[in-house]
């Protein structure tokens, strides 16, 4: 088993989507709540609107801050997708970050710990 980083801590645990720059928030949470969740050394998890993707997380710093760098992969109303991202703390304990899907749409996002 891989050895959790240091910076993993900080991210550890279930984090509320509550906005995204692309999607309303009543399509945010269309079939679960909206949330992100980083759990472990690697592994994580994003849903909204009817997404939902396990991450593959490296933890590192961006500009001096602690970023959660990830690709995923899941399913979108049952089609196959895949993409990136990265979360960073922001201010007020939120996190900040960009949510890619591969030839497809994408978006900045806040949350706030579950």
């Amino acid at each position: 088993m891989a050895k959790v980083p240091a910076f993993a801590k900080a991210f550890a645990g279930r984090w509320r989507i509550v906005e995204m720059d692309n999607w309303d928030n009543d399509f945010l949470g269309l079939v679960e709540e909206a949330h992100l969740s980083f759990k472990g050394a690697t592994d994580g998890e994003i849903a909204f609107g009817a997404l939902k993707g396990f991450l593959d997380v490296r933890y590192g710093a961006r500009d001096g801050s602690a970023c959660a760098e990830f690709s995923w992969e899941g399913q979108d109303d049952n089609d196959p997708v895949c993409g990136r991202g990265w979360a960073a703390m922001g201010t007020a304990g939120r996190l900040v970050g960009h949510f890619y899907i591969h030839n497809g749409d994408d978006s900045g996002f806040v949350c706030e710990r579950d």
